[in-house]
């Protein structure tokens, strides 16, 4: 029930989440479903990029920044795709920092599922979807496989 569901403001996952300019993250009963993208790495890291392509940036600031936007882009997530959404199980454990205290559940082990994208529109779509299957899922997980525990099978 979309009711039961909790939305957070931080990304879910991914270590450089925090350069990530789209994020969503829901709670869905027993799940955390986490979708970034738009990776855009730090000044530091955009500069070894650039260098190791050959690719020259001008400007400073900002206008350095927008330039490397137009001359190169987003970074992917990993193989051939910028947006990904993640299903994981939710941990008991909640984040409870001092400088945060945002509630966020700590999930534990690997991810469930994994899809990727490459436009905004297909992952805030996907993410959806996701939240509905996590939803309406019926039966319980083993690992990753789901087991149906509905006695007519269907």
């Amino acid at each position: 029930m979309k009711t039961d569901w909790k939305w957070y403001g931080n990304a879910g996952h991914f270590i450089c989440a925090r350069w990530c300019e789209f994020h969503l993250c829901t709670e869905v009963g027993k799940y955390l479903i986490s979708t970034v993208g738009q990776y855009m790495p730090p000044e530091s890291v955009r500069e070894i990029l650039a260098q190791s392509r050959g690719v020259k940036l001008e400007g400073q600031g900002d206008t350095r920044l927008a330039d490397y936007s137009k001359k190169i882009g987003y970074e992917t997530l990993g193989f051939e795709r910028t947006f990904e959404t993640m299903v994981f199980r939710v941990g008991a454990d909640r984040c409870t920092d001092s400088d945060c205290d945002c509630g966020l559940p700590l999930f534990h082990g690997d991810e469930l599922e994994m899809i990727p994208y490459n436009r905004a529109g297909d992952a805030c779509a996907g993410h959806l979807a996701m939240c509905e299957k996590y939803d309406n899922l019926e039966g319980f997980l083993i690992g990753s496989t789901l087991l149906d525990t509905r006695c007519d099978g269907e």
